[in-house]
């Protein structure tokens, strides 16, 4: 069926292209629906039309040196797959699935040569857009931000947890030994000079059943904080595995996408070349 302008006009590919050019797309262009597990293509297949994503769900996969099934993207609504394919003409190095009732905007290589043909400076709005795509996703592999896994086990810090890590480090410093030490000295030197008036005479009974009871209720404490730092340190290790196993997969898509985004880039240079040079002759 007929493609509206109104539709071209939401694909980023071909948002910088004006009305004539847009109408002039349009008219070769065509909506194409596909069923729930239909597929579009697969690999190895012609590639004579390549798709724009209008609305549903598509899956796009292809096939690893072990002969596993890799997921290559899941365009969204304006996204173009099977693009390079289609400009190279070349077979398709991907399969393509449609998981829902799915409408897609079909284009060949004729189409874009059409449009070259009768608007040549719609080449350089869309070699405009493939550039902004390819520095984006240059942009996504020098710069992968990962959260700081400090901020997620403090998330999920309970009170009795906070208290005990205070302790613990209190417990353990120079302020806590300086203060405990004249602690001590005061109250062993203000019993001396008592005497036989002292709360608590040599040998001070009673400090040593204080400092039991300190000693009863410091060493769980700096159990439980060996404990959290247990979990802390299991909670970084899996959370640097995750991320290092999301950082090789999104760096493998990226580099596969910044290849047929450069394949893209080559070819419509081509044919604008080609457009120009029949315009001129």
């Amino acid at each position: 069926m007929p493609c509206s302008p109104d539709i071209l006009r939401q694909v980023p590919l071909f948002g910088l292209l004006d009305d004539d050019e847009t109408a002039v797309l349009a008219a070769q262009v065509e909506m194409k629906a596909f069923a729930p597990r239909q597929r579009i293509y697969k690999i190895g297949d012609p590639s004579e039309r390549a798709y724009v994503m209008v609305s549903g769900a598509v899956r796009v996969t292809t096939i690893d040196e072990d002969q596993q099934e890799v997921l290559v993207d899941e365009p969204v609504r304006g996204d173009f797959f099977g693009f390079a394919s289609m400009l190279e003409q070349t077979p398709h190095q991907t399969s393509a699935l449609a998981l829902e009732e799915t409408v897609c905007i079909e284009v060949d290589r004729h189409d874009i040569e059409v449009l070259l043909e009768r608007k040549p400076l719609a080449g350089m709005d869309m070699l405009a857009v493939l550039g902004r795509q390819f520095h984006g996703a240059h942009q996504l592999v020098r710069v992968r931000a990962a959260r700081n896994p400090n901020v997620v086990i403090e998330e999920k810090e309970t009170t009795g947890e906070r208290i005990a890590d205070a302790v613990a480090r209190f417990g353990g410093s120079w302020a806590f030994i300086t203060a405990f030490s004249i602690v001590l000295a005061l109250y062993t030197a203000a019993n001396v000079m008592l005497g036989k008036e002292a709360w608590d005479p040599y040998p001070f009974i009673l400090l040593n059943l204080f400092l039991s009871m300190r000693a009863a209720v410091q060493a769980p404490v700096i159990r439980m904080r060996q404990n959290r730092q247990d979990k802390k340190d299991r909670l970084r290790s899996e959370m640097d595995f995750d991320v290092n196993r999301r950082a090789e997969t999104k760096i493998e898509g990226l580099g596969q996408k910044l290849h047929r985004l450069d394949d893209k880039i080559d070819d419509i240079e081509d044919l604008l070349r080609k457009g120009l040079q029949t315009k001129t002759g």
